[in-house]
């Protein structure tokens, strides 16, 4: 990154810094200018930022990340609803199964080792 850009994205934090500073800054009866003063600040940071290298670069890649979103295929309902069962199946068995070796080490431990009753 360049030295320019550095600036840029160093300013930008300052702005967002000063927003926040100014929330604290305006009296709290006065909620709107204390909002307005947060909105103020990420706007200018967003506008300091859009126009350096690393800004320009994020506007790149979600432009490309709208686009790859935009090849999904979603399932239907259908399959939604198929995948689901199965994955309910697949707890319930992994339930049952947790519980046999629990319980099946359990009887090893207490009942044969330490013959407990």
């Amino acid at each position: 990154m360049e030295s320019v850009d550095k600036l840029k994205v160093t300013a930008a934090v300052a702005l967002v810094a000063i927003g926040v500073a100014g929330f604290y800054l305006v009296p709290a009866n006065q909620g709107a200018l204390r909002v307005l003063a947060v909105i103020a600040g990420l706007l200018l940071a967003a506008a300091t930022v859009w126009f350096s290298q690393p800004g320009r670069d994020f506007v790149d890649y979600a432009r490309d990340s709208v686009k790859e979103a935009q090849k999904v295929v979603w399932p239907t309902r259908k399959e939604t609803w198929q995948v689901t069962g199965i994955v309910f199946a697949f707890v319930g068995v992994l339930a049952l199964f947790m519980w046999a070796v629990d319980s099946g080490l359990a009887w090893v431990f207490y009942d044969l080792i330490l013959g407990r009753k």
